[in-house]
């Protein structure tokens, strides 16, 4: 369950590092601040750094104090943004797309691992999530 009410330490870039490495099997990419999980032959995102358009019709910008974290369908997206829009907020690029934009300044690391574990949940086989439950 994500908190409501403030908590702090708040999270950073760091914590992001370290609570997605921890889980099974992750990657961080070499390129850029995301990271995935081997599934099926492929690497698939759980959560990775915001490129922000700040520009129009400009390359799109790394932002490091918004993260993108996938969820499991959009009515969880949805829960989320209408759950608290000073945490979670979406754009058009992500319209249609099971992820959330999240302002690493008002979350807890709390919640960030409630976050990045679901994203990793979400996007890892089947077999490796049910091990990873059973611990």
């Amino acid at each position: 369950m994500i908190s409501t009410s403030p908590a702090y330490p708040m999270a950073t870039q760091a914590d992001v590092r370290r609570i997605a490495l921890s889980l099974p099997a992750a990657e961080e990419a070499g390129d850029r601040f995301a990271f995935s999980v081997p599934s099926k032959g492929k690497l698939k995102g759980f959560v990775w750094v915001w490129m922000e358009r700040v520009v129009q019709k400009k390359p799109r910008v790394a932002n490091p104090g918004v993260i993108a974290v996938r969820v499991a369908n959009l009515a969880q997206k949805d829960l989320l943004l209408s759950a608290n829009p000073t945490k979670f907020f979406t754009e058009p690029h992500y319209d249609g797309f099971p992820a959330v934009l999240v302002r690493l300044g008002a979350v807890s690391v709390a919640d960030l691992k409630v976050l990045i574990a679901e994203a990793w949940r979400c996007q890892a086989p089947a077999d490796l999530a049910q091990r990873r439950q059973k611990r």
